[in-house]
């Protein structure tokens, strides 16, 4: 996994800024510690930072091809292409030859042949540029789920492009500006497509390719859920749902570097964790290990809820001794987690405020760990969204509610449309933003989008939408979340249950298969259910944890107090006054506020080192 950057211009000669490409390349270093690299012509500026994964050796980019002395293309390339053998064979069969084992060059020599029509044949996650030196064409690429990030800021004449927000705002000409739009998605509890927080800094949408010409830009989407007919017997489709996830695993298995697992001792992660020691053993490999995250303190602490009903840490210890892994538990503890310094780590993650507090923090600490012994990492993202595992799948309300289902419970505090994140801003601001109007265009237009198959009945209908803006609006934000702390530690972190066939195929399976006995992910329990302990493949699904420990939400408060205190602090402009002494009042129980305040500790950081301007 890398990071890449880079900047074309038409109407100026680009190898003159040089120092401009290496501040924004070094903005990426993170996210490729091995190595890096540019390319600079007259038009073109590519910068990369390398993770070396597959052909630690020979994988060094930006990557080009030569053709008698003559540069035909650059590339500088972002992921991985589980099917990079095939495509391997298929290319050196009409005649290209290759230098190195790298997917990179795989990448390359299948634009060559193919043009833009390369990304339908690529199974990964990915993001990349390819700058055709022939006809001085950039093209930006992003993988079909959106696992990987590339954002672009188009210029009178070209295009300024990097893995993350920061490369961009790296360049003299681009300043952080939001204004009242970008606040609302940044509120609004659901991602558009191709939107940023950010005025003129888009993202590639996922399954779109974006072209740039002398002429401007343009936009293709090359894939995008469709609605097929399912004509399989449930029996036949938990096979096919098993068969596809032995043959995503054993594709996601493939490194020349350390690799492990991500295990909660929920479903998801449970199911790759066995799939991947299975694989492992029988090539001879030696276990899997496995890494989960747990707190000080937390069994004592822990008090179950019906969003948590149960503790991650013994589910997580069952697996791992059922299929002989080599685990790990990283244990953090609060002062850890309330440390400002690692909330400033987070939002430079991120470049944007999260408003999670110590799930962000966490994450951040467990990938630190995990790095120290692996540098690829295998998790379960995607499989509550693809079979119907959050609550709110089996809620009536949500499912009725004219609104995107998780963000029903969110509403009415602290204004309409608002959560308990929003509860301490501005009572002003938050009728000026107006997010529930925000959040209703933006479900309707989503709405607008799915395919839906002739004379469904109602319900099917409703959860065919329901799986779509999960699938498009939600799992984002966690593939985002995943994506930014984990390369912030130089971890490739993969995610079979984004694999798209895996995708388009439970996509289209009827809501009544993916919940047949009652429950929720029916579907893929009875998939993997042999390979698993009862107690595992039947614990009721619990989310990422967050700390128990009382101290942590009451050094928040302390840490805001401090922050009000010197009233200095840009976040405040954006505080209700009565709000926030109500929030930090000796009265108020500290947990009520804990996201709150979380938001708030993340604005002040936001807003002072990215010296954001805030058009409102």
């Amino acid at each position: 996994m890398c990071g890449i950057t880079g900047w074309v211009a038409y109407d100026r000669d680009l190898t003159a800024e040089r120092a401009v490409l290496d501040a924004m390349t070094a903005t990426q270093i993170c996210r490729g510690p091995d190595a890096g690299g540019v390319h600079l012509e007259q038009h073109a500026a590519l910068g990369h930072r390398r993770l070396a994964v597959i052909d630690v050796e020979g994988g060094v980019q930006p990557m080009t091809v030569e053709h008698d002395g003559r540069l035909l293309a650059a590339l500088t390339y972002s992921g991985e292409v589980y099917n990079h053998r095939e495509l391997r064979a298929e290319l050196e069969a009409v005649g290209h030859r290759f230098r190195t084992r790298s997917d990179t060059e795989v990448v390359l020599h299948a634009y060559l042949e193919w043009g833009e029509q390369l990304a339908e044949r690529l199974n990964g996650m990915f993001a990349f540029a390819i700058w055709d030196a022939r006809s001085e064409e950039l093209l930006l690429v992003r993988d079909r789920m959106g696992v990987k990030p590339l954002h672009y800021h188009p210029t009178p004449d070209g295009v300024i492009f990097g893995s993350e927000v920061k490369a961009i705002l790296a360049h003299p000409a681009v300043r952080p500006v939001v204004d009242l739009d970008g606040l609302r998605e940044l509120f609004s509890y659901s991602r558009t497509p191709g939107v940023t927080p950010y005025r003129g800094i888009a993202e590639v949408r996922p399954g779109h390719v974006v072209r740039v010409r002398r002429e401007g830009l343009s936009m293709r989407r090359y894939w995008a859920l469709e609605a097929r007919e399912h004509t399989d017997t449930l029996e036949a489709t938990v096979a096919t749902v098993r068969a596809l996830l032995e043959d995503i695993v054993h594709r996601q298995l493939d490194a020349d570097v350390p690799l492990c697992s991500l295990l909660s001792g929920g479903l998801d992660s449970s199911a790759v964790t066995a799939l991947a020691a299975r694989v492992l053993r029988d090539a001879g490999a030696g276990p899997v290990r496995s890494f989960a995250v747990d707190f000080t303190g937390q069994s004592e602490n822990f008090h179950a809820d019906a969003v948590r009903p149960t503790q991650d840490g013994p589910y997580a210890r069952l697996l791992a001794e059922h299929v002989g892994a080599d685990h790990t538990v990283i244990e953090l503890d609060s002062a850890e987690l309330g440390d400002l310094a690692q909330r400033a780590t987070v939002l430079r993650a991120r470049d944007l405020p999260g408003g999670i507090g110590d799930m962000d923090i966490s994450l951040l600490l467990l990938f630190r760990g995990v790095r120290r012994q692996s540098t690829v990492a295998l998790s379960g993202e995607s499989a509550d969204e693809l079979f119907g595992g959050y609550r709110w799948f089996h809620d009536p309300r949500a499912i009725a509610a004219d609104d995107f289902p998780w963000a029903v419970s969110l509403t009415g505090i602290g204004g309409e449309g608002a959560g308990p994140r929003e509860q301490i801003l501005d009572a002003g601001l938050l009728g000026r933003l107006d997010l529930a109007g925000y959040r209703r265009a933006r479900y309707r237009e989503a709405l607008a989008e799915v395919p839906h198959l002739p004379d469904a009945d109602p319900l099917e209908r409703r959860m065919r939408e329901i799986s779509y803006l999960h699938l498009t609006r939600f799992v984002c934000i966690l593939l985002d979340r995943k994506d930014r702390m984990s390369m912030a530690n130089g971890l490739e972190v993969r995610v079979p249950f984004c694999d798209h066939r895996l995708v388009q195929y439970v996509f289209n399976t009827p809501w009544a298969m993916k919940h047949f006995d009652g429950r929720e992910k029916s579907l893929l329990r009875a998939a993997v259910r042999d390979m698993l302990p009862d107690a595992v493949a039947d614990r009721v699904k619990s989310p990422y944890p967050v700390t128990a420990d009382p101290h942590y939400p009451a050094l928040l408060q302390a840490e805001l107090a401090q922050l009000a205190a010197q009233r200095t602090s840009p976040a405040l402009d954006l505080l209700d006054r009565r709000r926030l002494a109500d929030a930090l009042s000796p009265d108020t129980d500290p947990q009520s506020v804990r996201l709150a305040v979380d938001l708030a500790l993340d604005l002040d950081t936001w807003l002072t080192e990215y010296q954001v301007t805030l058009d409102l």
